[in-house]
Formats: structure tokens, C-alpha cells, sequence
């Protein structure tokens, strides 16, 4: 069953219909090694327009892959196929998943809104601005950059926190600070199974 975790312009319809084609991306990669692909005129329109997304894959209660993209750049309903392949064979932080594993799998699908620039003058600022739970954050300074989605404050619930591991996943000092950090917020509608 598809759990709608935001309200969007997707009904529980589509969140279910994302779902039902990241799975049978997985299985078409393993029968076929490569991901599915989508029929997009065949879909709703909500489904046929620039979508960006990640895939996240859990097995267990724990994370078994995740990838997805900051832009869109191609119909959502296409880049959750090629996300939800790329997590579950692509990741390079796990094993490629294996046939057995297909029923233990959970999958979500975090759609992101357009991003927002973030303009502080100061860290402290910054932390002041963030909501927990709510913002997704993505950092770059020169050619480093990184994103948390929304979901990882239920890991790193304290800003502070939050903002210093961002960091270091983008290879900076977990106290860097400079003008040239560019910052820039953005939500995310998720659905699961």
C-alpha cells in the first residue's frame, strides 16, 4: 500500500503507480540488466513532466541503497525507473541486489520541489533558518557539493549536527564557513511501500 507522506499535486494514485514501476525497474534488471523502459505517453500527465527523485531501498530496517537525482532533467515516471535501478544495482556502498531479495525490499520514492536559494550571512543564521524534518539542504562550495534529504532527520535531528555531517559528506571541515558556500533548500513528497 502506497503511504502519501506530503500533499502535492500527486494523489495516492500516482504515489502507487511509482511504486508498482521502481519495483519492476528492480526485477527488470535482474532478469535483464538493465533498467525498464517507460512507455512515458502512457502515463498521467502529472507522471509525464521534469521530475527529480531519489529511490531509497531498505531491507530490514536498514538502508540498501539509494540514488537519485538534485535536477530534473528528464519525466518523473522515467526517473524513478532509472533511480530505483541505479539503487538497487548502482550504489556503490553495497552489493548489487540479488533476486532473493526482492520480497524483503522497501522501497520510497522522495520527489523533490524545486530548490530555493538559502541567503545567510553566517552559520549561525543558517541554523536558525533550517527546519527540521522539513528542509532538504544541499551545499557546494567549488566542485564539492552534497545533499540530506528530509529523511535524515530522523537520524540527525539536531541542526547542528545535521549541518557539520553535510559537510563532511561533501568533503569540507565539519566547522568550514566561508561566502562562496552556496545553500539551497528544497522539500520532498514522499511515498512507500
Amino acid at each position: 500500500m502506497a503511504v502519501m507522506h506530503s500533499v502535492s499535486n500527486f494523489d495516492a494514485g500516482h504515489g502507487r503507480l511509482l511504486l508498482t514501476m521502481a519495483r519492476r525497474s528492480i526485477e527488470h534488471g535482474l532478469t535483464r540488466g538493465e533498467p525498464l523502459r517507460v512507455e512515458v505517453e502512457d502515463q498521467p500527465a502529472a507522471l509525464q513532466q521534469p521530475g527529480a527523485c531519489f529511490v531509497t531501498l531498505h531491507k530490514e530496517g536498514q538502508l540498501r541503497g539509494r540514488i537519485g537525482n538534485l535536477n530534473p532533467v528528464q519525466p518523473l515516471v522515467c526517473d524513478v525507473s532509472e533511480n530505483a535501478y541505479s539503487a538497487a544495482f548502482r550504489d556503490p556502498r553495497f552489493v548489487r541486489v540479488q533476486n532473493g531479495e526482492m520480497a524483503a525490499l522497501q522501497i520510497e520514492i522522495s520527489i523533490l520541489t524545486p530548490r530555493e536559494t538559502v541567503s545567510v550571512d553566517s552559520e549561525a543564521e543558517l541554523l536558525q533558518s533550517l527546519r527540521p524534518g522539513i528542509d532538504g539542504l544541499v551545499l557546494e562550495e567549488g566542485v564539492l557539493r552534497a545533499t540530506f534529504l528530509p529523511a535524515v532527520w530522523e537520524h540527525l535531528p539536531d541542526p547542528r549536527r545535521f549541518l557539520q555531517q553535510l559537510k563532511l559528506k561533501a568533503g569540507l571541515p565539519k566547522d568550514y564557513w566561508s561566502s562562496t558556500l552556496r545553500i539551497h533548500r528544497y522539500r520532498t513528497v514522499s511515498v512507500e511501500d
